[in-house]
């Protein structure tokens, strides 16, 4: 792995040097978009709306809209509004872990402590082990300023990039009914059908298996192979249907044995 951040961990008066690592990769297939007619390569140009002429990168510049007309911003601009530079995460509050819902969280990263940090990064992770809390704090990563949080994960520490609160839609908007008028007989039913599927979670169980699937297309249309396609079931559920449907769901029709559920 490669490291994307390199710097320090600011516990009280006690400085940590890390680097951190990207937890994640992307497993989508890496696709090119191409002409139907010859397979080249489609090239994107950065088109004048007005005159349809292609615009050289020299002379674009960033706008944005307000009051319908356009505030042209300069590279000074973006420069003045960028939080300052700093090799520094600071953690400036700690909150027990429990308390943040999981809605923030964004992106994970693992934390290795540099050989002058070992013992410091070991004193943080038992700490925060010990205390199940959590440490918050900011950090710049490129150009940017990141809300985080740092939270031992088995024998490592892990940051979690968090979303800022604007950054939360608010789901007032949405259509829910206030009282879907559930009786006692469909709720005992459907606690049952959950506690017959309840096991430990296993997320080696669950395979990106689009993925697998889109590859042994490819593959079989590279060998000149016909490619079958799968027709797409969609069953909708009536409201009186409920009861009956949860019922045969126990009594075998979706037992675990014929279908995990998922």
């Amino acid at each position: 792995m490669r490291a994307v951040w390199s710097g320090t961990i600011g516990f009280g008066l006690v400085n940590i040097p890390i680097k951190l690592y990207s937890a994640v990769q992307d497993s989508r297939l890496d696709l090119d978009m191409l002409d139907k007619k010859d397979h080249a390569h489609i090239r994107f140009k950065r088109v004048n709306e007005d005159t349809g002429k292609e615009v050289p990168w020299e002379q674009i510049v960033k706008g944005f809209l307000l009051n319908d007309e356009y505030v042209i911003l300069e590279d000074e601009d973006f420069e003045e509004a960028s939080p300052e530079k700093s090799k520094i995460i600071t953690i400036e509050s700690f909150v027990d872990q429990t308390e943040i819902d999981d809605i923030y969280f964004e992106s994970p990263y693992y934390i290795e402590p540099d050989k002058a940090g070992v013992k410091a990064y070991g004193l943080l992770l038992k700490t925060l082990e010990k205390t199940g809390k959590a440490g918050v704090g900011r950090f710049v990563l490129r150009t940017s300023e990141h809300l985080v949080v740092i939270r031992p994960r088995e024998d490592y520490l892990l940051l979690h990039q968090l979303r800022f609160e604007e950054e939360i839609r608010s789901p007032k908007d949405l259509s829910i009914p206030a009282d879907p008028k559930i009786v006692k007989k469909e709720l005992d039913m459907a606690v049952k059908l959950v506690e017959q599927y309840t096991e430990p979670f296993d997320i080696s169980q669950f395979k990106d298996t689009y993925r697998d699937e889109l590859m042994k297309i490819i593959k079989a249309k590279a060998s000149g192979k016909r490619r079958t396609v799968k027709k797409m079931k969609v069953v909708h559920t009536r409201s009186s249907d409920l009861f009956s449907q949860l019922k045969a769901s126990l009594g075998g029709n979706g037992s675990k044995s014929k279908k995990r559920a998922s």
